[in-house]
């Protein structure tokens, strides 16, 4: 604890920060408390929220590549505490050491990406119908955003939407999970660190965050003085966000769950679908949004993928996730190891067949850590409990027998997020990508349903939510759109030809 004392120094935080406070954090490898932090009042979060609508009257008029120039800062700060961060999503949240730092890698790429886009916030010219007129949209800041975020990313899903927000002029406020906190303070840090870099162009309240349990985010979702609500969780959390965002007419980003499949066909190659199923599924400890929860194979390779999978799934290394080569740290919590449980007794109550795994390890060396074996299980068909969204490594196995079979599989879910094929047939595939295809928001070939890249938009349709986060065009949901027409003649025509006169 010692060294995870100086992590937390190196990166911003002051020893009464994170020993005087109400709010315990544990690592889920053995349980140890990492923190004591000092919870937000929800009583002040009204003046929270004053302050970042008070910043937003200035930041909305500091020209575009000038709040560029923040997000570079920012990025340097992440890359500069990479390590440091990367350490304490690892033990925070019991991602191995490459996924910690390859989260906060996240940040660093999507402040660069940010930082372009500054000078890239374009709109339209349009062709009016009418002579002498012009039509053309613009792009204005939207107001403050508020972020809410889960455990199982508690670095780069902020620093995704931070990011587009500051360069489109909106203020940030941050409300982390209290499961993972500690990442979570320390990606903001570094934001403060570039803030004050930055120096007096960067108004006070600009960016705030705010620590503790649901009460706050409640306060955030029912304000009207935030336009945008990103919130990122479970389709039961989004159940209960949207409708209330949408009763004050507020803006929302719900990136709820995924229960994503891969399509393994016998144009497939098989070594590189083995890797794929074993990051997919496994990474994480199948505590990804994106993980992999159903493989939808045909039947003429079921024998030989499940083969090399199962040899694959045995060589996995499970342990603590800051031991090099270990592949697989713990579960969340005892809640996420129990969910496992109930969802394997229902699968096999229904007709599955556990083929490996779903057993509590290493209890000895770790009695309050939930490390447990990646499971996998054979389904004579897609029952109810593979359609429901089970957050652990848990791989259920579907059969095939012809491409159209498999595609309503795999769209056979309420959910709605990424999906993938394998396959060297470019009809499979142009098939699988086209409108008579997969259905999620993500759809990808030779490739996981995992580890997506920050320049494509990010997100899924159905339960998942419907709305996207990161790269593409996703920055147009942080600002306002305005059309406006310019008539620079000497008459007053009116659209459709009518005479008013």
């Amino acid at each position: 604890m010692t060294q995870f004392k100086s992590v937390l120094e190196r990166c911003g935080f002051k020893t009464a920060e994170f020993t005087e406070g109400s709010l315990t954090v544990r690592s889920p490898i053995d349980g140890s408390i990492l923190a004591q932090l000092q919870e937000t009042p929800v009583d002040s979060m009204q003046a929270v929220i004053n302050r970042s609508h008070a910043a937003f009257l200035t930041w909305r008029m500091v020209p575009a590549p000038v709040r560029g120039e923040l997000v570079r800062l920012w990025g340097e700060e992440l890359r500069a505490a990479k390590q440091d961060i990367g350490h304490i999503v690892s033990m925070e949240v019991g991602k191995i050491v490459e996924e910690g730092l390859g989260e906060v890698q996240e940040g660093v790429d999507i402040c660069e990406f940010a930082l372009g886009l500054s000078r890239q916030l374009h709109g339209k010219t349009i062709a009016s119908e009418r002579p002498g007129h012009r039509i053309m949209e613009q792009f204005h800041p939207l107001g403050p955003v508020a972020v809410i975020t889960a455990f199982n990313f508690p670095s780069a899903v902020f620093a995704w939407n931070a990011a587009l927000a500051l360069v489109c002029g909106d203020p940030v406020i941050f409300k982390p999970s209290e499961k993972a906190p500690l990442s979570g303070l320390a990606t903001f840090k570094a934001l403060e660190r570039a803030i004050a870099k930055f120096g007096d162009r960067a108004p006070e309240g600009l960016a705030q965050i705010v620590v503790g349990l649901t009460p706050l985010a409640e306060a955030l979702v029912e304000s009207p003085k935030i336009p945008l609500v990103s919130a990122t969780g479970s389709t039961r959390m989004g159940r209960i966000v949207g409708p209330k965002v949408a009763s004050r007419f507020g803006k929302r980003i719900l990136e709820l769950g995924g229960n994503n499949a891969m399509i393994v066909t016998p144009a497939a190659d098989l070594d590189m679908a083995v890797r794929a199923v074993l990051f997919g599924a496994v990474g994480t400890a199948g505590q990804r949004c994106t993980s992999l929860r159903r493989v939808i194979v045909h039947r003429s390779v079921k024998d030989a993928l499940l083969e090399r999978v199962q040899k694959a799934y045995g060589n996995l290394r499970i342990g603590n996730p800051l031991t090099p080569g270990n592949l697989v740290g713990p579960l969340i919590d005892e809640g996420a190891f129990t969910a496992m449980q109930k969802s394997l007794e229902t699968a096999q109550a229904e007709g599955g067949k556990l083929l490996r795994g779903g057993k509590r390890v290493l209890e000895k060396e770790y009695p309050k850590g939930f490390f447990v074996e990646p499971a996998i299980v054979d389904m004579p068909s897609q029952t109810a409990i593979v359609k429901h969204e089970t957050f652990a490594p848990l791989l259920y196995v579907l059969t095939y027998d012809d491409l159209e079979e498999a595609i309503e599989l795999n769209n056979d879910v309420p959910q709605g997020l990424s999906s993938c094929i394998f396959s060297t047939n470019m009809q499979e595939v142009e098939l699988f990508i086209s409108q008579a295809g997969s259905d999620c928001g993500m759809a990808n070939v030779n490739i996981g349903p995992n580890g997506a890249e920050i320049g494509g938009a990010f997100g899924g349709e159905k339960e998942t939510g419907g709305d996207r986060e990161s790269g593409s065009d996703a920055w147009k949901q942080y600002m306002r759109r305005t059309t406006n027409t310019i008539n620079f003649s000497k008459e007053l025509p009116l659209a459709q030809g009518i005479n008013f006169g």
